[in-house]
């Protein structure tokens, strides 16, 4: 028996197979992260429930008062973030108003599991992943075909290559999905139905022009762009490594799941002070939606990160620190490993296909 020739990392497979790849990378990631966040959102809410949190923390943003009857919370199944709005506690998603008390981590697994039965730890899955699941194939895809065509298309090298096209798929993918991710937020804070989000939609089109539906990509793209070119950078070089420590030429299961672990930690930790300011960002926008505020001119990344700055210092912007390394490491770990797994699977299957057919 001989030894298969080395390939490049995307050979053998087609972009259709390659979209397969990383939406079950995508759906796996998401079954895995959902019921994390859900339990870590209900045990932040038995702590502070929102209308005593607001009392405490009613500073305004753009000159608007939030007033104590709304408050917003991010949820993430992984691969993005998700607004709730909630209404006097009463128009609030039903999985958060569960009064169950827990008190720790395993225990409200155990609750939640033995008196609201498990599909509640994946609570508001299904709505997310009909926008996660696509930008996720959206951007993985791109990067394949980006960091394949800079390095063996147009014969580049170096180890900048998978932080140029990192960079580069991220803001394709953001792009083409900020749209979606505008209308998800109005249907989410003001509960519209489909007829009257087109009416919506047309209205803000007319007064603000159709750069109003991209409205929150700047600071998506700040946080977004930069993680994922530290995320592949690192990505390939520590996989690299690991390849050649354990002499083998393509990497295993755990070796992409190790890398991606690492690479999202560091990813993760270099962005924080973009992500911090993008919750707030985002949190912002969606309850001046909600309110019905005009939102032409919302306050500028920079003016809320210096307003960070100036309350709280440097701790302010990396606020969050640990609970977005144990969340992101592990679902970067999941997404990758799951992708690079079904690729390897595709190449496999097409060779088998050629032998057979000669």
């Amino acid at each position: 028996m001989g030894e298969r020739p080395v390939v490049t990392p995307s050979a053998g497979i087609t972009p259709v197979q390659q979209m397969l790849a990383s939406g079950t990378g995508a759906l796996l990631t998401s079954l895995f992260v959902t019921p994390l966040d859900v339990v870590k959102i209900r045990l932040q809410a038995q702590q502070t429930p929102f209308y005593q949190a607001l009392a405490a923390d009613s500073a305004s943003w753009s000159g608007v008062i939030r007033p104590s009857k709304w408050k917003c919370f991010l949820y993430c199944n992984g691969l993005m973030d998700h607004i709730y709005v909630c209404q006097y506690g009463a128009s609030c998603t039903s999985w958060y108003k569960t009064p169950t008390h827990f008190s720790g981590t395993l225990d409200a697994f155990v609750k939640i599991t033995r008196n609201e039965g498990v599909r509640s730890l994946w609570s508001g899955l299904p709505p997310t992943l009909v926008m996660a699941v696509p930008a996720t194939v959206i951007y993985f895809t791109c990067y394949d075909q980006l960091r394949d065509l800079l390095r063996y298309g147009m014969g580049f090298q170096g180890n900048y290559i998978p932080l140029v096209a990192g960079g580069l798929a991220r803001l394709g993918a953001v792009s083409v999905i900020s749209p979606l991710e505008l209308v998800r937020t109005k249907m989410q804070s003001q509960k519209l139905t489909y007829s009257e989000l087109r009416v919506c939609i047309r209205s803000s089109v007319a007064q603000d022009g159709w750069l109003s539906l991209w409205r929150g990509w700047g600071p998506t793209v700040l946080r977004d762009v930069p993680f994922s070119a530290l995320y592949w950078f690192n990505y390939e070089l520590v996989k690299a490594q690991l390849c050649d420590q354990y002499h083998v030429s393509q990497a295993t299961f755990s070796i992409s799941f190790t890398a991606g672990a690492i690479s999202g930690a560091v990813a993760a930790i270099m962005t924080l002070p973009f992500d911090v300011v993008k919750t707030r960002r985002q949190i912002q926008l969606g309850e001046m939606e909600t309110l019905g505020v005009p939102v032409k001119n919302p306050t500028s990344t920079w003016h809320i990160m210096r307003g960070i700055w100036a309350e709280s210092g440097y701790r302010g912007l990396f606020a969050g620190f640990l609970p977005r390394v144990i969340k992101v490491a592990p679902a970067c770990a999941v997404m990758i490993s799951t992708y690079e797994f079904g690729k390897i699977f595709f190449q496999k299957m097409n060779l088998d296909r050629e032998q057979q057919a000669c």
